[in-house]
């Protein structure tokens, strides 16, 4: 005959066991989605490009950003964190990325959408390196599912430049 607290110590690690079984499982369902997002963000205008008073150049662009990323969202997706950078070359990186704008899509419903809007963080660089300058503009996400690893993704929309004069 068992005591009550051995029978309850079974049926805790029985019940453990199967709720980490199905999360593994769960964990596992995602790799056979294959999402298939689309994106367009346009530069509508360069609404000012000066060099600071500490020799960094800056840029203020006004954006439309258009997605649908609904398809990334399956059943274990918690929420899509999703960001705009601007990616360029200088001399002394190979890559640069600065985030232009970002957000939070919490559902399936929200995740088809329209942006009008100017940057939202600054486009600094460290130094005069952006006259002239071509770069790209990248959307990026990161799945957060209630269960599993993250994943994360792009899209690349290139063929953008700066004026080789400030203004």
């Amino acid at each position: 005959m068992h005591s009550f607290g051995y029978r309850a110590n079974a049926v805790v690690t029985f019940a453990v066991t199967i709720l980490a079984v199905m999360c593994g499982m769960a964990s596992l369902s995602d790799n056979f989605n294959s999402p298939s997002p689309t994106a367009d963000v346009k530069v509508l205008n360069i609404n000012w490009f000066q060099k600071q008073p500490n020799g960094n150049d800056e840029v203020s662009l006004t954006l439309n950003i258009s997605a649908d990323l609904s398809s990334l969202f399956t059943w274990n997706a918690k929420q899509v964190f999703v960001f705009v950078a601007a990616e360029y070359e200088t001399p002394q990186n190979a890559l640069n990325q600065v985030s232009l704008w970002d957000g939070i899509i919490q559902s399936k419903e929200h995740a088809k959408f329209w942006i009008h809007t100017t940057n939202k963080y600054r486009f600094t660089d460290q130094g005069n390196n952006l006259r002239g300058k071509d770069f790209n503009l990248t959307l990026h996400w990161h799945i957060m599912p209630k269960t599993g690893k993250m994943f994360a993704d792009k899209i690349v929309m290139t063929g953008y430049s700066l004026p080789e004069e400030y203004r």
